[in-house]
C-alpha cells in the first residue's frame, strides 16, 4: 500500500505538533515494510520555508519586546519586572534554533524510509494547469501534480493521500480524480493511520 504525504507530515514530526504520534506510526509501518510512503520533492523544501517565516516573525517579536522591556526598565516601578521577561525573550530565539535542529533530524529520518517523487518538466506543466482548473496555489499544484504523476506510474495500487490541508485539497474534483486512481483522500493523520491499519488487516 502506498501512502502519499506532503510537507505537513514533515512539520508534524519536526515541530512535535498535534498529530506527530500518528505520523511516527506511519513512519514505523514503512520502516518495517508494511506500507510505502511517497513524498513529493517539493515537500522537502517547503518545511524550511515555514521555519524561516516562523523564525523571522519570532525575531521581530523578540526585537519589539526587548525594546519595550528596556523602556519599561527605565521606570523604577517596572525595573525589577524586566528580569522576568528575560526568559521569554530568550525562548523566542532559542525555539527557532531548536526547531531547525529538529527539522534537520526529522528529514534525515524521513529520507531513510520515504520515496521522494522528483519534479520533472511534465509535473511543472501539469501544476501550471491545475492552478487554473482547480484554483490551487503554485505550491499545492506542484504537490498534486507530483502525486498524480506517481499514481500514473503505479496503476491501481491501493493508496491514500493524507494531508491536513483540507481547505485546498478536499474538493470534489480532486477527490474524484484521486478515486479514479484507487487513491483515497484523508485530511487527518489519525484517520490516515486508522485507514491504513484497516487495509492491512
Amino acid at each position: 500500500m502506498i501512502v502519499y504525504l506532503e510537507s505537513n507530515f514533515v512539520l508534524e514530526l519536526a515541530f512535535l505538533q498535534a498529530e506527530h504520534e500518528e505520523c511516527s506510526a506511519l513512519l514505523c509501518l514503512a520502516e518495517i515494510g508494511k506500507i510505502r510512503l511517497a513524498l513529493p520533492a517539493f515537500s522537502i523544501g517547503e518545511p524550511y520555508e515555514t521555519w524561516v517565516r516562523r523564525t523571522k516573525r519570532r525575531r521581530k517579536i523578540h526585537e519589539d519586546l526587548t525594546t519595550a522591556i528596556r523602556e519599561l526598565s527605565r521606570s523604577s516601578p517596572y525595573e525589577a519586572a524586566s528580569e522576568q521577561f528575560h526568559e521569554l525573550t530568550s525562548l523566542l530565539i532559542r525555539s527557532g534554533e531548536e526547531e531547525k535542529r529538529r527539522l534537520d533530524e526529522s528529514l534525515e529520518d524521513i529520507l531513510e524510509t520515504v520515496e521522494v517523487i522528483p519534479i520533472g518538466p511534465s509535473i511543472i506543466k501539469a501544476a501550471i494547469k491545475y492552478q487554473g482548473t482547480l484554483d490551487l496555489s503554485p505550491q499545492d499544484s506542484i504537490v498534486y501534480a507530483s502525486i498524480l504523476d506517481h499514481l500514473n506510474a503505479e496503476p491501481r495500487k491501493r493508496c491514500c493521500f493524507i494531508t491536513r490541508n483540507s481547505r485546498d485539497f478536499a474538493n470534489p474534483s480532486i477527490e474524484g480524480e484521486l478515486t479514479s486512481h484507487n487513491c483515497r483522500l484523508l485530511t487527518k493523520f489519525a484517520d490516515g493511520v486508522g485507514y491504513v491499519r484497516r487495509e492491512l488487516q
